[in-house]
């Protein structure tokens, strides 16, 4: 691990293209975000006249993720997270809250949106004590994600490898294998945790079938059966792979409406 490694302010900034939907600014949009395009709004409006619960499901996707972090650095002790697909800086964001617990946490998000890298270069705060970083990447590049975290991060102490609503853009085989060399190249107490929208609900099932017609910000629904998978090998903490407001729930403003997304957290031994 080393320290010298150009910080994202340092980084060229990308052009960014806004006539193109990009998920990062949809799902910004979705959770009354102001930083997206007119092309992400009309995206995100047609699928939430399809499905209207979409905004519901998208802050259950946060508050599940918040309460996961706290666990992870609270309870389990882990003062490395590489959060993989992070999208737009929002509230609460994986750093401030791991660090808010524990101020030496040293975080890494990855992501390959323009805008997300142009809101990276005021995101990127940190105590002190810690340290934030952010690559630009394709999130299923591991080969890339994994050399460059390896700058900011420890590979001989325990990682937390986030991916919440990640792998639902990514393919069958190439979410299994994305999995399965980030969790092989991290060491034993390092953990997992995936949030993915299910396919529990026919109305969202074919807003999102006719959503990925467009074929421009494509995401595949799976059962939550296919989505505990991705923890194999690995100990699933309780209360296992379930619906995100039933992951270890808390008092929260929104209430959890017509959620169809899952999460879990897994201890790699």
């Amino acid at each position: 691990m080393t320290d010298d490694a150009p910080s994202a302010d340092e980084r060229p900034l990308p052009d960014i293209d806004n006539t193109v939907p990009h998920s990062a600014r949809i799902w910004n949009y979705w959770l009354g975000g102001k930083d997206n395009y007119e092309v992400d709004r009309v995206v995100g409006d047609q699928f939430s006249t399809a499905f209207p619960a979409i905004a519901d499901n998208a802050r259950a996707f946060r508050h599940f993720l918040a309460r996961a972090v706290r666990y992870l650095a609270g309870e389990a002790g882990v003062r490395q997270f590489l959060d993989l697909g992070a999208g737009l800086p929002t509230v609460d964001n994986t750093h401030e809250i791991a660090q808010r617990v524990a101020p030496e946490s040293r975080i890494v998000y990855v992501d390959n949106d323009p805008l997300v890298l142009a809101h990276a270069r005021a995101l990127l705060t940190s105590t002190p004590e810690g340290r934030t970083d952010y690559i630009d990447a394709d999130v299923a590049d591991a080969g890339k994600v994994l050399e460059a975290a390896a700058r900011t991060l420890d590979f001989d102490r325990p990682i937390a490898v986030i991916l919440c609503g990640i792998l639902g853009h990514l393919g069958d085989e190439e979410s299994r294998d994305l999995v399965a060399r980030l969790m092989a190249r991290v060491p034993s107490g390092s953990y997992l945790l995936v949030c993915d929208g299910v396919d529990t609900d026919p109305v969202l099932n074919e807003a999102q079938r006719r959503h990925n017609e467009g074929g421009q910000v494509v995401y595949h629904l799976r059962s939550p059966e296919r989505v505990a998978t991705f923890f194999g090998g690995l100990s699933v903490v309780d209360p296992g792979v379930v619906s995100c407001p039933d992951w270890r729930p808390e008092p929260s403003p929104f209430p959890p409406g017509d959620v169809h997304a899952y999460g879990g957290v897994g201890r790699k031994s």
